[in-house]
């Protein structure tokens, strides 16, 4: 079952480790990622910083089983590092849930939404698209902070 969705830019690091598995109780992430997947050493590294009672998987977007992983009893984090792959994702088959905008890095043309989400037009627009077809769309980098409703 998957508990959460989220947009990550690092991926895997300290606020996805130390807070958000713990506080969701998460038996599994799964890093739906292109790059990361088609790299041997990234997914080795993930595997080392993962916590021993949670398993890893590192799969393109494209082949991920998405009605499989919210189907069965795992309590699975699904992590995107854009929001193009969270929307592609959603097209073949991520199930309605949560998605938590935690961080998307600045870059020229993107707009601060908080101090760690900052999107462009199209990504905004996207996320929105998302909205209005069923997701629950939040901005909250770590549990203590107030889920934030994406802005209109």
């Amino acid at each position: 079952m998957i508990i959460l969705n989220r947009i990550d830019s690092r991926l895997i690091h300290g606020q996805v480790i130390e807070v958000w598995l713990p506080h969701l109780d998460v038996r599994r992430v799964v890093v739906v990622d292109d790059e990361a997947a088609a790299d041997t050493l990234t997914k080795a590294a993930f595997g080392l910083v993962m916590p021993p009672k949670v398993e890893i998987l590192t799969t393109p977007v494209s082949q991920t089983d998405y009605g499989a992983l919210g189907k069965d009893g795992v309590r699975t984090l699904m992590l995107f590092r854009t929001v193009k792959a969270a929307v592609r994702a959603r097209e073949l088959g991520l199930p309605d849930g949560t998605l938590n905008v935690g961080n998307v890095h600045s870059a020229p043309g993107k707009v601060a939404l908080n101090r760690s989400v900052f999107l462009d037009a199209e990504e905004s627009e996207a996320l929105s698209k998302l909205r209005s077809g069923g997701m629950k769309v939040v901005l909250q980098a770590v549990p203590a902070d107030a889920p934030m409703p994406l802005p209109v």
